[in-house]
């Protein structure tokens, strides 16, 4: 899944899927190439899954960070 959003959370692409296929990564990494702006592409560790996701992005030159969700806080707890 999918969403684009602006800092402060203006929402540029609403929710949708990407398979892990060729066309639909290029799809994907054209159209954050299109924004022109400073981009960073944040994705959730999904155990191996995530991984292709990356290396396509990184190849195609788009800063991609990838976090554990287990870890992430919201600042309540702690």
């Amino acid at each position: 899944m999918v969403a684009i959003f602006k800092l402060y959370g203006e929402i540029l692409a609403r929710p949708f899927e990407v398979a892990h296929t060729e066309q639909e990564l290029h799809d994907l990494s054209a159209m954050i190439l299109r924004f022109h702006d400073e981009v960073r592409v944040v994705l959730e560790a999904t155990g191996i899954y995530h991984l292709p996701v990356v290396h396509y992005l990184k190849q195609q030159g788009i800063f991609v960070c990838v976090i554990n969700q287990a870890k992430i806080t919201t600042g309540k707890d702690g």
